[in-house]
């Protein structure tokens, strides 16, 4: 079928709307209706070049979420009509990690960004006959994808799927950084370092687990004001500016756990998290880095005599097939707030105008929703 979406075709450039060809599903995969796809900061990483993608043109979008609208062979337990959520990461179930109840570090991860399709290693998606590479095997930024099964998360019907959608990357992973990797409990103190779509999760993580201080840091005070709005209890413009309260605030044994959640990690910036963390706590690395930096600035003899760790962290350390239908759950309950999370909606024609939105920080989360023009 054909269909448009969003294809960068080069480090540096801007998104370009275009007619794409979009193959049916072959065995073990499905074609998805979207509702909707989230704008998040990985998707800038592969415009900038700091993530490698195997080629350019690439379609955008690892967040999204929809109706099944087709079936291929042999899929079992999905079918015309499933309201489903797309999983950044698949989880095929065979592979070791897998099998060892690690799906969100399954062996088909290796495959995010090479465009290559899980079930035959071709390309179901082309742009003038030539083959395009689906961000994370996915490409949201289009209103219509055929993925492989293991990518794909049956939700219920009267979940919204505008809010849904965010389940595939940007909530889950900040929730599990501060709940499952970070290992919140009840009574510590926990830092968050950059409050956009991952990190605001992480500080809603933190509160539900019944840390007694949740501060978070990000120099825009729209971001510090909503993360107040949505569990934490100090916020500040910069590490340097929290780093005395926190140790104030717990009688200078500082954070339990330090999370890293900026739309960029530099090495430069792990040092001061070490530093604002206690003995025997942890810095959890969620944010992505460029993938050409191989130096950071650490102090061993800290982190030797302190016994502290430095963590790094994908999907927020939970099986994607585990994670967002507990999410849901807890947003059925009130605890995980999701509607307050969308600042703005775009069209899929105005995505540079919300990436720009987002890098001069007056998003805490912007989402494309597709409408009946788009299909």
């Amino acid at each position: 079928m054909k269909t448009k979406a969003a294809v960068l075709r080069g480090p540096g450039k801007d998104w370009e709307i275009e007619e794409i060809d979009l193959g049916d599903p072959i065995a073990g995969e499905v074609q998805v209706r979207l509702a909707a796809s989230g704008l998040c900061h990985s998707d800038e990483h592969v415009r900038t070049g700091a993530s490698p993608v195997a080629f350019y043109p690439v379609i955008g979008g690892h967040e999204g979420a929809g109706v099944v609208t087709k079936v291929g062979p042999e899929v079992s337990g999905l079918q015309e009509g499933d309201h489903v959520v797309l999983a950044f990461i698949p989880g095929c179930g065979r592979c070791r990690p897998c099998s060892r109840g690690l799906q969100n570090l399954c062996d088909e991860g290796a495959l995010l960004l090479s465009g290559q399709s899980i079930s035959d290693r071709s390309y179901r998606a082309q742009l003038n006959g030539e083959p395009l590479v689906p961000m994370c095997l996915l490409g949201t930024f289009a209103p219509y994808v055929t993925v492989n099964e293991a990518s794909v998360i049956k939700i219920e019907d009267d979940i919204p799927l505008d809010k849904a959608a965010l389940l595939g990357c940007g909530v889950s992973t900040g929730w599990g950084s501060a709940t499952e990797i970070g290992d919140t409990r009840v009574g510590d103190t926990v830092v968050v370092v950059g409050v956009g779509g991952v990190g605001i999760n992480a500080v809603q993580g933190a509160a539900a687990s019944g840390a007694r201080y949740v501060v978070a840091v990000d120099p825009v005070e729209f971001k510090r004001q909503k993360a107040i709005e949505l569990g934490a209890t100090h916020a500040f413009a910069s590490m340097e500016e929290a780093t005395g309260p926190v140790a104030e605030l717990t009688w200078g044994q500082n954070a339990n756990t330090t999370i890293l959640t900026m739309g960029e990690v530099h090495g430069d910036e792990l040092q001061p998290a070490l530093a604002m963390t206690a003995k025997g706590g942890q810095v959890v690395v969620t944010g992505m880095g460029d993938a050409t930096q191989l130096e950071a600035s650490i102090g061993l003899f800290e982190l030797t005599l302190l016994q502290k760790r430095v963590q790094g962290a994908i999907f927020g350390g939970v099986s994607p097939r585990t994670q967002i239908p507990r999410l849901l759950e807890l947003y059925r309950h009130g605890t995980l707030k999701l509607d307050e999370l969308v600042t703005t909606t775009y069209k899929l024609e105005d995505i540079n105008i919300g990436y720009r939105d987002m890098q001069e920080g007056r998003n805490l989360r912007g989402m494309v929703v597709y409408g009946d023009d788009d299909y």
